[in-house]
């Protein structure tokens, strides 16, 4: 059903995970896709309440590597009420290796995020440190969720609002 016919290699990269016997269970990459697709369509994930994702409209997305994602500022901060917009890259070795993030909207974020570009250093946050293809898009917004939150950075002075990169 999605077998692949035409779909490059990259596309057909597949996910190894441990089933509950310690066997290898291989996913490929189009299955995790289209369950965090789900998962961010139905507001399911676990970050559901303050993050969002979908796909990106773009006539070169058919391997579903360019996501839109939203974050809402955390409450009791300088971030509150304010909605964040992100790109998010889904490479060609995603779930092996954390997708690529950088914010549509101007944040100042300097403890993870380039105040010249919007790039977030995942490393900066500890998403790379232990990242296996169990963890998720969803679960990189919440940690930049939690950044956010942090006390050291809850009430950094903000762009104003509508600003971007």
């Amino acid at each position: 059903m999605f077998g692949g016919g035409g779909r490059s290699s990259s596309q057909q990269q597949q996910q190894q995970q441990q089933g509950g016997g310690g066997e290898k269970v291989v996913v490929p990459r189009t299955f995790k896709l289209l369950e965090e697709l789900e998962a961010g369509e139905k507001g399911t994930g676990v970050n559901s309440h303050h993050c969002s994702l979908g796909l990106a409209d773009r006539d070169d997305n058919d391997d579903m590597r360019y996501w839109n994602g939203t974050i809402l500022g955390p409450m009791q901060s300088s971030f509150e009420n304010r909605i964040y917009s992100l790109q998010i890259e889904a490479g060609e070795r995603y779930p092996m290796q954390p997708p690529t993030v950088t914010f549509i909207t101007k944040i100042n974020l300097p403890s993870c995020v380039d105040g010249r570009t919007g790039k977030v250093d995942l490393g900066k946050i500890g998403v790379t440190r232990g990242w296996t293809p169990q963890n998720s898009i969803s679960d990189v917004l919440g940690a930049i969720f939690h950044a956010m939150a942090r006390q050291e950075n809850r009430k950094l002075p903000q762009p104003p609002e509508g600003t971007e990169f």
